[in-house]
């Protein structure tokens, strides 16, 4: 193709120029030196501050965008490793009746009565057997742990009406024994029910000091336990456990000296409150949403990198195209 000069005729017109006026004004000025023009490596390739975006500037989409991308799939993995607690209290009548059992070794139960209202009367005769009404099993087996040593629980059914404050009051009397310190150790469990359903209650009770804290109380005081009751949902099972305050009060022993060789041991068993503490492991952490996200960082990502190539070919094609137009119109001058 062909196009017409003024003052040189016809000259040769390459159809894959373009005219000068749609070019970016201000990209190349007449005064455009030739050492400008020259390509600032050796090899005639494009440094990286010459990949800009036709305002100078360098070409940051690509790394802002891969920084989003990963810190969105570090914020992803680290919400789903570290679930949240949602934490809610359902308030009920009663209870299921808890399993309570008591490691007394020597010591040996004297009585064990439920009350009402949080009024226990007064004590007739401390130290001497007396009438109970309590429900509860004797249960003999190999422990867990001290290898395998066989050990004997006595399991008692725990309170449950908590509107009328039930509570229990247990005494224990031991005799002299050659330890420092006089204790029973105790342990808590969900449902007494559990105990009488299995098939083998050594099995059970077993199963519950694996799974279960222990807890004692001392020789010479009243000790107050006020139970409550917290149920935990997880990410594969659901469990139970308890959580308890304790008050201890001293005895005030009245009975003659000579009858003062037996220790006695108090043990109040009650429910704080009405509520049960359900705790359920949220994973806030949402697949779609960070997919979501994503493929919107990805696309960008995409789109910048696609816009950094067109514009290196840009500039590229005008650096030549500029180039030869000098070459040109110099070789119609010579």
């Amino acid at each position: 193709m062909l196009r017409k000069d003024k003052t040189r005729g016809y000259e040769e017109f390459n159809d894959n120029d373009t005219d000068e006026s749609l070019q970016p004004p201000g990209l190349y000025e007449n005064n455009t030196k030739d050492e400008d023009l020259q390509p600032k490596e050796a090899n005639g390739s494009i440094t990286g501050e010459e990949e800009t975006n036709g305002n100078s500037q360098p070409l940051k989409f690509s790394k802002n965008s891969a920084f989003l991308a990963y810190q969105t799939i570090k914020d992803f993995m680290e919400k789903m490793n570290n679930p949240v607690m949602s934490v809610t209290y359902k308030e009920v009548e009663t209870f299921s009746p808890p399993g309570i059992a008591l490691f007394p070794g020597n010591a040996r139960l004297l009585s064990c009565r439920h009350h009402y209202r949080e009024f226990i009367p007064p004590l007739v005769n401390p130290g001497q057997p007396q009438e109970g009404d309590c429900e509860m099993q004797v249960v003999s087996y190999n422990g867990p742990f001290r290898n395998q040593s066989t050990k004997t629980a006595l399991v008692i059914r725990g309170p449950s009406d908590v509107r009328n404050k039930e509570l229990i009051f247990m005494q224990f009397s031991q005799n002299e024994t050659l330890e420092d310190f006089s204790a029973i150790s105790y342990m808590l469990f969900a449902k007494y029910s559990d105990l009488i359903n299995s098939a083998n209650h050594s099995e059970f009770m077993r199963d519950c000091e694996r799974n279960y804290s222990m807890w004692t109380f001392s020789g010479g005081f009243r000790t107050r336990v006020k139970m409550s009751l917290v149920r935990t949902s997880g990410k594969t099972n659901d469990g139970t456990e308890f959580r308890q305050e304790s008050s201890v009060v001293k005895f005030n022993d009245k009975r003659p000296v000579p009858e003062r060789t037996d220790e006695l041991f108090f043990a109040v068993f009650e429910w704080r409150d009405p509520y049960i503490q359900e705790i359920k492991l949220i994973v806030t952490a949402n697949a779609w949403s960070s997919m979501a996200i994503l493929c919107g960082v990805f696309m960008a990502l995409f789109k910048a990198a696609n816009f950094a190539k067109l514009s290196v070919q840009w500039i590229i094609k005008m650096r030549k195209r500029h180039r030869r137009n000098k070459e040109r119109e110099l070789n119609q001058i010579n």
